[in-house]
């Protein structure tokens, strides 16, 4: 089987995360990667926090806590929510980890060898309320391509361009909002991707054909309007350190390495901490001739990281002059947007992750995020059709069909699966479609369609539905018990076949479906073709137990606490 390397964008230490971040990268890499599992595949998912950068110094300022001691609390308290739903990461690290640090200075070295990083002196912003030089995220202003009126100084928020501190109007510190600012020389360690764009260009050509149109087109973008030199060091006290052996006078002025040089390079130094944590090759993954030719990696993230890991860490590799394994597909998602406009971790609009598992266990917004993912274009939450979507797929089609199944199994023949006849006409129509289904379902698994592969999943579960509906056991026991024994019996297979397949989607509800069987050595990782058309997984006299209800439905009560909450509208810009 294939080695799969997974990565999805790293979520910044300045708070938790909400919906839109969760359904960006995270979720649809753990959904992704837990397919790849259950058919057989080498699986090596990895994540870390970003800690680096003004996001954190301005987040621990604010907070009153060494910026160290912050990260470490933000990181524990993300990686809980992570858990919380069900995230099965391989390893989730630190950007500010020794293993990063040496990586990210390693690759400076090695392109300052290469004659592809320059040491400029160049005017930078200057506050003297702050008695500091700021880095671009110090500065905030209006976006002079957009007009939006809180773009930070490396890129605007709302319509992604990059952006330098001396673009802005208006300018401001973020740190004492003071206006008074001045343009002052100091020095800079400068990436001269434009030495590299030729290289990059026939890279992007040889692989982004297969990529999606949203993530090729993007990369196809920015090769057009010509990749520029870009500063790869900031005035920071937090971040990975310019190493004196190679530029001792930065060093001495305390410069570190600019967040987005750094936290790409952390997909390998978190590679590494796992390696270091567990024994494990970590060099086999991303280092080809150790074995990292044989990789297929894929990244997953939202439309505005899209840029830099399709250009900027692709050319820093390049530009090493190593073998470092390089991306094989970029999933980049659009954005999900709440009643029509952003979610924002900064400005604290929409449902954050935390919250969201206050509310309701983790599948609910597993399937309902999955099965409305922002694939070809921005797609919106609002309460009402998060409702809509449980209640009818969750609740009354997945949930209903195995409580009703083994409840009334339960009552007319005991505590074990019923034996019946054999199959009729009925159940080979059945188990014709399901097997239908389910290679439609492993095919937009495979393409990474995931609202595709939710609405095959979703049409698995009614099919189910549909037989017992067909079938009616509850008026078959009248005339033939032994009749309504088979359709009770194939439909606890289908149970079984759904704990399966489902797994991907709702991990916890299948694990509760799954363990409703007493079968002995149950370590069934898929389902084929085969086993789908028979429906005899599950054996006549196997024991079986009710779970609790798997999915209670959303109540018009339950909807208006939720907007009164949260509000039914998004706020005002």
């Amino acid at each position: 089987m294939a080695r799969h390397l997974i990565t999805s964008a790293l979520p910044y230490i300045n708070g938790i995360k909400h919906l839109g971040n969760m359904v960006g990268s995270m979720l649809p890499a753990d959904v992704y990667a837990r397919y790849l599992r259950q058919r057989g595949h080498d699986v090596l998912y990895i994540c870390a926090t970003d800690e680096h950068g003004t996001p954190a110094e301005l987040a621990a300022k604010e907070q009153g806590l060494p910026v160290a001691e912050f990260c470490a609390q933000a990181h524990d308290a993300q990686k809980a929510v992570y858990d919380g739903f069900h995230l099965a990461f391989d390893h989730f690290g630190r950007s500010s980890s020794e293993q990063n640090a040496e990586l990210t200075q390693h690759f400076a070295r090695k392109l300052n060898e290469n004659g592809f990083i320059e040491e400029r002196a160049i005017r930078q912003v200057y506050s003297p309320a702050d008695g500091r030089f700021l880095p671009d995220r110090y500065v905030e202003g209006t976006c002079p391509h957009c007009g939006y009126d809180k773009a930070r100084g490396d890129q605007c928020e709302n319509c992604t361009r990059v952006l330098d501190p001396t673009d802005l109007i208006n300018p401001r510190s973020a740190i004492s909002g003071s206006t008074e600012l001045e343009i002052r020389e100091t020095k800079h360690l400068f990436l001269l991707q434009s030495k590299l764009q030729g290289e990059v260009e026939a890279w992007i050509d040889e692989v982004a054909d297969e990529w999606p149109q949203l993530s090729s087109s993007i990369a196809r973008k920015w090769l057009t309007e010509g990749l520029n030199d870009r500063a790869i060091t900031r005035d920071l006290d937090w971040g990975v350190p310019v190493p004196a052996d190679t530029w001792p006078e930065l060093a001495a002025d305390g410069k570190v390495f600019y967040v987005w040089f750094d936290a790409p390079i952390e997909y390998i130094g978190s590679t590494k901490e796992w390696a270091d944590a567990t024994g494990n090759d970590w060099k086999s993954w991303w280092y080809e001739p150790a074995g990292a030719s044989d990789v297929r990696y894929t990244e997953f993230m939202a439309k505005d990281n899209v840029p830099f890991h399709s250009v900027m860490f692709p050319a820093t590799e390049m530009g090493v002059r190593e073998p470092w394994k390089k991306v094989d597909y970029l999933k980049g998602f659009n954005w999900l947007t709440y009643y029509g406009g952003k979610f924002s971790t900064s400005q604290k609009r929409g449902v954050f992750t935390d919250q969201a598992l206050e509310i309701l266990p983790a599948d609910y917004w597993r399937y309902f995020l999955i099965a409305n993912a922002p694939e070809s274009d921005d797609s919106s939450f609002t309460w009402e059709h998060f409702t809509a979507t449980v209640n009818k797929d969750l609740a009354d089609t997945l949930g209903n069909f195995v409580n009703r199944v083994l409840s009334f199994s339960r009552k007319r023949f005991g505590d074990d699966v019923p034996e019946g006849g054999e199959p009729g006409e009925a159940e080979q129509k059945l188990g014709d479609e399901i097997a239908r289904l389910l290679a439609e379902y492993e095919e937009q698994m495979e393409a990474l369609q995931f609202r595709k592969a939710a609405a095959a999943l979703r049409a698995l579960w009614s099919a189910g539905n549909s037989y017992l509906e067909e079938k009616a056991p509850w008026l078959e026991i009248k005339t033939n018990k032994e009749g309504a024994a088979l359709t009770l019996r194939t439909a606890m297979n289908l149970i079984h076949l759904y704990s399966v397949v489902s797994e991907p989607f709702i991990p916890a509800s299948a694990a509760a479906m799954r363990a409703a069987f007493a079968l002995a050595d149950d370590t069934r990782t898929w389902v084929t073709a085969d086993e789908a058309k028979a429906l005899t997984t599950v054996p006549a006299g196997t024991a079986f137990t009710v779970p609790p209800v798997l999915f209670a439905k959303i109540t018009d009560e339950d909807l208006e606490s939720y907007k009164e909450r949260f509000g039914g509208e998004p706020a005002a810009s």
